[in-house]
């Protein structure tokens, strides 16, 4: 989800008011994946490299996660039966908010009509490092298959993705889900995360539904 800030300085704006639009942008785009058939839906809302901003634009950014937690938001979101996952590590946010997602997680286990998860202090190689690892601690005997090594990571008991997008015109991943994607395919637009809405989500998805996917057939 890239442009909050490109999009709060284009409208002379705070940061703040960026990162608070695209955080409002999550729930109706939720109910709209719902609508279209769509099972697993992920939002990358921190990345580890984010903590390497400036200490006051962490700090608004952990205030938005505090109101999105404190606000009525996931409530209706686990009422519409959505359940909440999350992939990173989470041991590095403040306790209120570890605990706020865990509770989260919990509450909504059970709710079967979409499976949403947020990425959270989530990166690509440290998921990777931390799978081999674990590997190493267990002392895992054999050969390790991709199949074994899928089981360590954050993302095991979903399936990889089958469309990744990128939102504010870069063309890359930054890291995003390595191991996961080799066979996604990628969708790059340059509309800002707060302006990404419906329209442009179908957009996306009208582009997915013309690609042939032959996975190296």
């Amino acid at each position: 989800m890239d442009g909050n800030r490109r999009w709060a300085r284009q409208n002379l704006l705070s940061l703040l008011l960026g990162h608070e639009k695209g955080a409002k942008q999550i729930e109706p785009l939720i109910e709209h994946a719902v609508s279209k058939g769509v099972q697993y839906l992920t939002f990358w809302a921190f990345s580890q490299e984010n903590w390497n901003r400036s200490q006051e634009e962490v700090k608004t950014l952990m205030e938005v996660f505090r109101k999105m937690l404190q606000s009525l938001l996931f409530q209706r979101l686990k009422k519409k039966g959505i359940q909440i996952q999350c992939i990173g590590d989470l041991t590095t946010f403040p306790p209120d908010i570890q605990k706020g997602v865990q509770a989260l997680i919990t509450d909504t286990k059970h709710n079967d009509q979409i499976v949403v998860t947020f990425a959270l202090n989530y990166g690509g190689r440290a998921e990777i490092l931390r799978a081999i690892n674990a590997l190493i601690t267990e002392h895992h005997e054999g050969i390790i298959d991709e199949k074994i090594f899928s089981s360590y990571l954050y993302s095991k008991n979903q399936p990889d993705p089958d469309l990744i997008i990128r939102t504010g015109g870069e063309q890359r991943l930054s890291g995003y889900l390595p191991w996961q994607s080799v066979y996604s395919e990628l969708y790059f637009t340059k509309t800002y995360w707060p302006d990404f809405d419906k329209k442009a989500f179908n957009a996306a998805l009208e582009d997915f539904s013309n690609r042939q996917r032959r996975f190296g057939k």
